[in-house]
């Protein structure tokens, strides 16, 4: 819930203003119409994050004009997900706010991110190399939010002795983010041997009967091993948010501390 709501709560307990003059206020431009998009001002009110910009398939005005009209409302960090290194370079150009551009998952953050605040830490592991940029959007998508985030990559099934010498890691872990293309198994072994939820995401990574992640996909949703959710395929930004949710809901087990 951000300031300008709570002075208004405020002025109501003091009655300064009336409850139907706080309606109004609450109201007022609930979201803000450019044309070519319109901007959810009231979602962090809802949900405690504000809007997320999609920067694939906008222009560099396009998205500076967003960023310039969320800056009028919020100095919180903005977070811009499938973002081109040239639009990248193109905001770069037009921006005077801090801006930070993480190439691998191609991720631009417009002023800084949150102070980790999280209940826990969240841990994302990846099958193969290849996995890693859909794994490093979910890892800078939760630090963004205010999680610490450990990374654990390649540990893919094909060598499952390399998953097992970092088992300290996922008994500690408060979310588990497992990334995995080809046939997606890792998600069912990490759900056997974790004891905290896990975030399975299906990569497009993978031969001709992968089916561009389909297959990864399936093999997740089919999952023996209870406790594991799954987000579409190669949705890092998805499985990054969701975890963030877990960790911060409270009541953590002391072990997630360490």
């Amino acid at each position: 819930m951000n300031e300008d709501l709570y002075r208004i709560l405020e002025d109501v307990r003091d009655k300064k203003i009336s409850v139907s003059e706080a309606e109004t206020l609450i109201k007022t431009e609930p979201f803000a119409d450019l044309d070519f998009a319109k901007i959810d001002l009231q979602r962090k009110n809802r949900q405690g994050t504000g809007e997320v910009i999609y920067g694939a398939g906008k222009t560099v005005g396009q998205i500076k004009i967003i960023i310039e009209k969320m800056r009028e409302k919020s100095d919180d960090g903005i977070l811009i997900t499938r973002l081109s290194a040239e639009s990248a370079d193109g905001l770069k150009k037009n921006l005077s706010d801090e801006f930070t551009y993480f190439e691998a998952p191609k991720i631009g953050i417009v002023g800084s991110m949150k102070k980790a605040d999280g209940g826990g830490k969240i841990l994302v592991l990846t099958g193969g190399t290849s996995d890693i940029p859909v794994a490093e959007e979910a890892a800078v998508t939760a630090e963004f939010l205010g999680n610490r985030v450990e990374r654990i990559y390649d540990v893919g099934v094909a060598g499952i002795h390399r998953l097992f010498a970092h088992m300290d890691s996922l008994t500690k872990a408060s979310v588990i983010i497992v990334v995995a293309g080809m046939e997606g198994a890792l998600a069912s072994v990490v759900g056997g041997l974790a004891s905290c939820p896990v975030v399975a995401v299906p990569t497009s990574v993978g031969y001709g009967a992968s089916f561009e992640g389909l297959s990864a996909l399936l093999s997740m949703l089919n999952s023996c091993a209870a406790g594991v959710t799954v987000v579409n395929i190669d949705n890092g930004f998805g499985a990054g948010f969701f975890a963030n949710r877990i960790n911060h809901m409270g009541g953590m087990n002391e072990n997630t501390l360490s």
